[in-house]
C-alpha cells in the first residue's frame, strides 16, 4: 500500500513529465520545489522510489515514472480529478477552492467510494478545469492543446483547460468568462504591449496579457 508522500511524489512526477518530451527525465529541482522540499530531501525520496520499482533515476540527471509509477500516478490522479468534480458539481464549490480540498481526500477515500463518484457524476472525462479524468483501468486522453497566447488570429477555438490552477488565476479566468467549453478567437495580438485582443463568445473584446494567455489551454473547434 503506497504511502501519502509516495503518491504524492508520483503525481507530481507524472504531471511534470507532461512538460518535457518523451522519455526526457524530470530534473530532480524540479521536483524538489513541486513537492515544496529542499533537494536532499528530494533526492531521499527519489532513490526510495526507485528501490520500489516505480521510477528510474539517474543521478545528475533526472528522474522519470516507470510503468508501475505511471500506473499508480493515474490512479492518483483519477481519485484527485473526481472529487474536484463531486465538490463542484454536488456540493457547489467554486472551481478555485477544490485543488487543496482534493489534496487531501485523495489519499483517503476508498476505491468503492471514488467509482460510487465516478457512476454518480455520469463517468466524467474531464474535472472542472478541462483536465482528463484516468478511467478506472488506468487510460487517459491526452489532448493537443495550444495556449491561447498563441492560438492563430481569427481562428475560432475551445478552452479545453486552465494550466494553472492558483485560485486567484482561476477567479481571474472565471471573471472572463474563459472557463473550458467556451468558444473564444485571438482577434490581434500585440507584440509591443505583450498581450493579446480575443473575444469570448457573447462577450465584448478584452484584453490579456500574453503571460496570463499562456495559463489558457485552447483547441480547434
Amino acid at each position: 500500500m503506497a504511502t501519502s508522500t509516495v503518491e504524492d511524489y508520483v503525481k507530481r512526477i507524472y504531471m511534470l513529465q507532461q512538460r518535457v518530451a518523451a522519455d526526457a527525465l524530470v530534473p530532480l529541482g524540479q521536483v524538489s520545489s513541486v513537492v515544496g522540499v529542499v533537494p536532499g530531501t528530494a533526492t531521499t525520496m527519489v532513490k526510495a522510489l526507485a528501490e520500489s520499482g516505480l521510477v528510474r533515476y539517474e543521478p545528475r540527471s533526472g528522474v522519470r515514472l516507470t510503468s508501475a509509477g505511471e500506473k499508480l500516478a493515474l490512479h492518483v490522479l483519477r481519485r484527485h480529478r473526481l472529487v474536484e468534480l463531486f465538490l463542484v458539481n454536488v456540493l457547489g464549490f467554486d472551481w478555485s477552492e477544490v485543488d487543496e480540498e482534493a489534496e487531501r481526500l485523495e489519499h483517503a477515500i476508498s476505491e468503492r467510494l471514488i467509482d460510487r463518484i465516478d457512476a454518480h457524476l455520469g463517468h466524467p472525462a474531464y474535472d472542472p478545469h478541462g483536465d482528463p479524468i484516468p478511467t478506472a483501468a488506468g487510460t487517459i486522453e491526452l489532448r493537443t492543446t495550444t495556449p491561447l497566447a498563441e492560438a492563430a488570429v481569427g481562428v475560432a477555438m475551445t478552452v479545453a483547460h486552465i494550466t494553472d490552477q492558483d485560485a486567484h488565476f482561476l477567479g481571474y479566468a472565471a471573471g472572463r468568462g474563459l472557463t473550458p467549453g467556451v468558444c473564444v478567437i485571438v482577434e490581434s495580438v500585440d507584440p509591443l504591449g505583450d498581450s493579446v485582443s480575443v473575444r469570448v463568445a457573447g462577450k465584448t473584446p478584452l484584453t490579456l496579457g500574453r503571460a496570463a494567455a499562456m495559463k489558457i489551454a485552447v483547441q480547434e473547434k
